[in-house]
């Protein structure tokens, strides 16, 4: 089995950017919350299953504890600084700061409640993940060059 990487993060911290370059340069698919929830809606942990027999990105979908016992899969969780969040979805998405930070704070408590619902597990516990980055202390861009070099 090849490669699979999973990938959490909290709302707005560039992990989709990191994953789309890392997507390119490691030659993977990237699955997201679309391509799950389009491939089979009654089961998407049968989905994500399945989408892991081959090398791919997975981004959410609680992919990190469904795929917890399988030696080929690598757990990541992204996060930045609250602050750094707003600005960057502010920009992206041309929001007022307090329409991102409103944003934000829903989106994070639909992910936790998703993730808690699915897995019984707490989101964003660090004993879930091989490595934590954080992309207000290193940039997105180094996150992507951090982990390509590792693999």
């Amino acid at each position: 089995m090849g490669l699979v990487i999973t990938m959490s993060r909290r709302y707005g911290t560039g992990a989709s950017t990191i994953a789309k370059e890392l997507s390119e340069r490691l030659e993977l698919p990237v699955y997201d919350k679309v391509d799950v929830e389009q491939e089979i809606r009654e089961n998407a942990f049968e989905t994500v299953r399945g989408l892991a027999e081959q090398p791919c990105i997975i981004l959410g979908r609680c992919a990190s504890e469904i795929l917890k016992d399988q030696s080929n899969v690598f757990n990541i969780y992204v996060c930045a600084d609250k602050e750094d969040r707003i600005h960057r979805v502010m920009e992206r998405d041309s929001l007022s700061y307090e329409e991102a930070v409103k944003r934000i704070e829903e989106t994070d408590a639909e992910r936790e409640k998703y993730y808690y619902q699915h897995t019984g597990r707490t989101w964003g516990d660090v004993s879930n993940y091989h490595i934590i980055l954080d992309t207000s202390e290193w940039g997105i861009e180094n996150c992507a060059d951090v982990l390509i070099r590792y693999f």
